[in-house]
């Protein structure tokens, strides 16, 4: 109801600011400025009861694609509104004795409004598919020649109700990762963001994945169902298992605090899988030494790690682990991403938040993942598959 309430006074806020400004210049304009403000509130009221009514599974990925429709709406409608009605009736305020408004100041809140609103429908029809495919190169120290050249592709945060509409789209990731012929596809999980309904049909699609030596994947702390506003605990425990058999019949091998071994030619490649469970910061950590148990005679160590700061928490200088791979941050879906320069808010929750870091001989890769979580956009954060070329130096 505090809701409602909310969205029905920035409804007659904004309309009482389009009078003011527009009115008096031209009537037409004024008309055509009502018709856009309503066009839009019919949108943003019609997701907003089926919302409310919805009353099936909450983890049905039409229910998820519905929550993340809505969020957007907001950001994309609501905010602009709220900057728009607080900058004109400040101006009014400030004016209260000669009457009137500041029209510079009303004119800035329309034209943030207008550029927030035209960025955030640009990250969510543009932005949220804009797939990038990141090359980067890891040279280790006497690596076997046997790996020199290997290729690894990782995914990450899938988060597979943002497909719900795009299967599609989703196939075609597919098909982009087997064109590029990995000798490995290793997944750092969140492959949903509350429960395994989500999953839908998806894995006869992300089952086409192809690679040399096999496919394999860690659950991410959201596919613990820790973020279901209803499950018990013994929901919980069923998401799990369910979850586990829609990624094996994924075509995965799921690594549960668990490791395996992986040959190629006359090397061996140890691969250690971590849980990751709980919310940050009180995010919730597998056992890694029993996870790594029985790998001391591999050539190379690969921990597929979800969460990115358990590299220095638990892994650099501690272990004899060569490679992490993580992803969870999603750069926080906006930012700035270019070749020479990249930054995000996610910074300052985890330092490593994308890309490749190096300490001494250990290195961690922090994927931005393919998916969206809670808000349907991405902007200037660009989903990623991630290929990755092991050299012997």
């Amino acid at each position: 109801m505090i809701l409602i309430a909310f969205l029905i006074l920035t409804e007659v806020l904004t309309v009482i600011v389009l009078n003011d400004v527009f009115r008096r210049q031209s009537k037409a304009l004024f008309s055509i400025s009502l018709i856009i403000h309503f066009i839009i509130s019919i949108w943003l009221w019609k997701l907003l009861f089926k919302s409310i009514s919805y009353n099936s599974f909450f983890d049905n990925p039409d229910h998820i694609w519905l929550l993340m429709n809505m969020a957007g709406t907001i950001c994309a409608v609501v905010v602009p509104r709220v900057i728009l009605s607080g900058v004109h009736f400040t101006g009014k305020l400030i004016r209260i004795k000669k009457g009137g408004y500041l029209r510079w100041l009303t004119n800035t809140g329309l034209v943030s409004g207008c550029l927030i609103f035209s960025i955030i429908v640009a990250g969510t029809f543009y932005g949220r598919f804009n797939f990038r495919t990141e090359n980067t190169e890891i040279r280790i120290k006497d690596l076997n020649m046997d790996l020199d050249g290997l290729r690894i592709v990782q995914l990450s945060d899938m988060h597979l109700a943002s497909f719900y509409k795009y299967p599609k789209i989703l196939k075609k990731v597919i098909d982009d990762v087997n064109a590029l012929r990995p000798d490995l596809i290793l997944n750092t999980g969140d492959f949903v963001s509350y429960g395994w309904r989500e999953f839908g049909s998806n894995d006869t699609i992300i089952s086409k994945s192809v690679s040399r030596y096999g496919n394999y994947a860690v659950m991410g702390n959201h596919d613990f169902g820790n973020y279901h506003p209803f499950f018990t605990e013994a929901d919980r425990h069923n998401n799990v298992l369910l979850l586990n058999k829609l990624v094996t019949s994924s075509g995965y091998v799921v690594l549960n605090d668990t490791n395996a071994v992986v040959k190629v030619k006359n090397a061996r490649i140890g691969l250690i899988g971590i849980i990751t469970m709980g919310r940050h910061p009180d995010i919730v950590h597998g056992d890694l030494k029993k996870a790594s148990a029985g790998l001391d005679s591999v050539d190379l160590k690969i921990l597929l790690s979800h969460d990115p700061n358990q590299w220095e928490e638990d892994v650099v200088s501690k272990t004899d682990i060569d490679i992490t791979l993580s992803g969870h941050t999603h750069g926080m879906q906006m930012g700035i991403y270019t070749k020479n320069f990249k930054w995000s808010p996610a910074k300052y929750f985890y330092p490593h938040w994308g890309g490749l870091f190096r300490e001494g001989n250990q290195y961690q890769y922090v994927n931005l993942g393919l998916g969206v979580l809670a808000i349907p956009f991405r902007i200037w954060m660009p989903p990623e598959i991630t290929v990755i070329t092991l050299k012997r130096e």
